[in-house]
């Protein structure tokens, strides 16, 4: 079995006369997408892996540009597509694929693709941002949860959007098999993510009730769960997640942290868009409110056709950010400190806010 982007005509693909599955990866040159790729590559009954990315993918073939190069001869063939790029990361403010919805006409691209080719099976990795952080969340969050994104999070907004999109062209192809997957904070040793970087930085100066529980899951446990379904060709939606979650008081244990300096939500957010803005940290604006509400998932769907989480939140956690020196100092002294820099951090906060605004005023063309 090979892995590559190049196209097999339809009239020399021995797959389709043994019903070999062959498997389209987008986004495979990611830390999801090699670990997906690598588990289809293993797999006996996959005759064939097109990996698809605009770096080189885990073959070291061509880059592929889903926005732009023409996709059905690499579908061609394809028995599934497993649909996981994204233009998202760190530099969200101003990038202007991220403007442009790139995520949204990648998705639009690819299911015509998929439509024209006839591929039979499609799956596409959403998030479980989609639920957005509101007060009124259950917890845990199921798949029949009404989809309500932070609308300042152009990522939510954006995978809601695809959502949608799934949702009409599954209706216009009932001979396909759809499934969407919402992952919780996908974590790995090798990639804490964007986002869970962007949600622990915001912990630094937070609000007097901001104390959401967390979640996450290790992204082999994710890979695993892809593939699973895939075999299982199983349509619908789905959660994915470890088990439970981590409370606020045990989340703060492993961040290593003193909780944050708290502060009132308005000054809160003052200093968290003004150090967004200065790149002082990696918390764009709407990611903000993913940090103060609950948006954990329930895996039950997931864990009922068989799939089990390897790692548990905790785990998946600090194989993923290394402990600093917080994490020797006893309970006690923890709390000691913690008071003590409520105040002291209140104090630089305001400095803070202070020399920024007027940074910014300096800044500003006459």
């Amino acid at each position: 079995m090979r892995v590559s982007p190049e196209p097999v005509l339809a009239p020399a693909d021995p797959h389709l006369a043994t019903g070999q599955p062959r498997v389209v990866v987008t986004g495979a040159a990611g830390p999801l997408g090699r670990r997906v790729c690598t588990r289809l590559a293993a797999d006996p009954g996959v005759a064939d892996v097109v990996a698809l990315d605009r770096r080189d993918a885990p073959a070291g073939d061509r880059p592929v540009d889903l926005l732009a190069d023409d996709l059905e001869p690499l579908f061609l063939g394809a028995t599934s597509v497993v649909h996981l790029a994204s233009v998202f990361g760190p530099a969200l403010d101003g990038d202007p694929e991220v403007d442009a919805a790139a995520d949204v006409a990648m998705a639009r691209r690819v299911l015509a693709a998929a439509a024209a080719t006839g591929v039979g099976q499609v799956i596409v990795l959403s998030s479980a941002t989609v639920y957005g952080p509101w007060a009124n969340n259950p917890v845990p969050l199921t798949e029949d949860a009404p989809l309500r994104p932070e609308p300042g999070l152009a990522f939510a907004v954006q995978k809601a959007e695809i959502e949608r999109l799934v949702g009409e062209w599954s209706e216009d192809h009932p001979e396909v098999v759809v499934t969407v997957v919402r992952p919780a904070l996908p974590i790995a040793e090798d990639h804490q993510g964007w986002l869970a970087r962007a949600l622990r930085a915001a912990g630094a100066v937070r609000g007097p009730d901001d104390d959401p529980p967390a979640q996450f899951v290790h992204l082999d446990d994710l890979a695993g769960a892809i593939d699973q379904l895939r075999l299982d060709r199983r349509a619908g939606t789905f959660n994915v997640a470890a088990d439970g979650w981590l409370t606020p008081t045990e989340f703060r244990e492993l961040a290593g942290a003193t909780g944050g300096v708290r502060a009132p939500r308005w000054l809160a957010d003052r200093v968290g868009a003004l150090r967004w803005r200065f790149r002082l940290a990696p918390t764009p604006p709407g990611a903000q409110a993913y940090a103060r509400g609950s948006f954990v998932v329930a895996n039950d769907r997931l864990r009922a056709t068989g799939w089990e989480p390897t790692q548990r939140n905790d785990e998946a956690y600090v194989g993923a950010v290394p402990a600093g020196p917080w994490a020797t100092v006893s309970p006690r002294r923890r709390q000691e400190i913690a008071l003590g820099a409520t105040g002291v951090g209140l104090a630089g906060i305001v400095t803070t806010v202070v020399l920024l605004v007027r940074r910014s005023r300096r800044n500003r063309p006459s």
